[in-house]
C-alpha cells in the first residue's frame, strides 16, 4: 500500500510541475482604465484610441480580448491607446458612447471616430480596421 502511495505523490508532483511551467499567456497590450481626462488628454495630442466597452461575464468580449491580444502580439511597435469601460460599473460613459451593449469597440484617430463595431471577434475585421489607423 505504501508503494501506491508512493505512486500517487509521485503522480501529483509531476502533474503539479507540468501546470506551473506552462507559459501563463498574459496581455501583450496596455489596457488603460477609461477615464475621460485620459481620453480628452490623448485626443487632443491626436493619438489613436480604442475604447472597449467591456463586462466581465460577457463570452463575447473575452473572444473580443484574444483577438486583441493577438493583434499586439503581432505588431508590438502599434502606437494604439486601449481604453476600457466597465459596462457594469461605468454606466455614464456606457450611454456617452451610446453603446447598444458590451463588447462595443469604438476607435478614434484624435477626436475623429474612424470605426465602431458590436460583438465583432472576426480577426480580419478587426485586425483590418487596426490596421487602417496604424499604418
Amino acid at each position: 500500500m505504501s508503494s501506491f502511495k508512493s505512486i500517487k505523490r509521485f503522480a501529483a508532483a509531476i502533474t503539479a510541475s507540468l501546470i506551473f511551467s506552462l507559459p501563463v499567456h498574459a496581455s501583450s497590450f496596455d489596457k488603460i482604465p477609461f477615464d475621460k481626462p485620459t481620453f480628452d488628454q490623448l485626443q487632443a495630442k491626436g493619438e489613436t484610441i480604442l475604447v472597449d466597452i467591456y463586462a466581465t461575464w460577457c463570452p463575447t468580449c473575452k473572444k473580443q480580448q484574444q483577438v486583441l491580444n493577438d493583434y499586439f502580439t503581432a505588431h508590438p511597435q502599434s502606437n494604439i491607446k486601449v481604453l476600457v469601460v466597465d459596462f457594469d460599473d461605468q454606466k455614464e460613459w456606457v450611454k456617452y458612447f451610446k453603446a447598444p451593449r458590451q463588447s462595443s469597440l469604438y476607435l478614434f484617430k484624435g477626436k475623429d471616430q474612424v470605426w465602431f463595431s458590436v460583438a465583432e471577434t472576426r480577426e480580419q475585421k478587426i485586425f483590418s480596421a487596426l490596421n487602417s489607423v496604424s499604418m
